[in-house]
């Protein structure tokens, strides 16, 4: 039985040795401990703190990024409004010079057309004057070769002057 019950001696002893223990512990060992278990705790909770910042911080940036875009997208498409407003008016005025440049061009070409008849009518005329006096010229020889002929045309000649003169009168 002296296994199961201790002497009074030991008993005392090791009451002793549990009281050193404990008060060594106690003024050393568990203000370490509890100190460091303080601040793991401060620790982990400041790792926390700042990784809820960090996700507030992303967030922000996320939302940030997401207006920048969003007014990039919106500053693109005036921009590409804008762009396609001057290309139409610009296409808009060419045509319009071009129109006006094609009416210019097509009235100078009727009008050197129509210099050019006239000159070339001018030059017909001259020629068929210049044939017809020719050819009168020619057909007046053969008819007044001789002087009875050349007597008999003046007659006629002077008989047409005499009548037109007095049907004008």
């Amino acid at each position: 039985m002296d296994l199961l019950m201790p002497s009074t001696g030991l008993l005392f002893w090791m009451t002793i040795v549990f009281l050193c223990v404990l008060a060594i512990l106690w003024k050393w060992g568990f203000p370490a401990i509890t100190k460091m278990v303080r601040d793991r705790q401060d620790y982990i909770n400041g790792s926390l703190k700042k990784a809820h910042e960090a996700n507030e911080k992303l967030a922000n940036i996320q939302k940030e990024g997401e207006s920048i875009l969003q007014e990039a997208r919106e500053k693109q498409a005036a921009v590409l409004k804008e762009a396609a407003a001057t290309r139409d008016a610009i296409v808009a005025k060419a045509a319009d010079e071009a129109k006006e440049k094609g009416t210019e061009l097509i009235n100078d070409a009727k009008a050197e057309i129509e210099q050019e008849k006239q000159q070339a009518i001018r030059e017909i005329r001259a020629q068929v004057a210049e044939l017809s006096v020719k050819i009168a010229e020619k057909i007046v020889r053969e008819k007044l070769s001789s002087d009875d002929k050349q007597m008999e045309l003046i007659d006629k000649l002077l008989d047409e002057v005499s009548v037109n003169g007095q049907s004008e009168k």
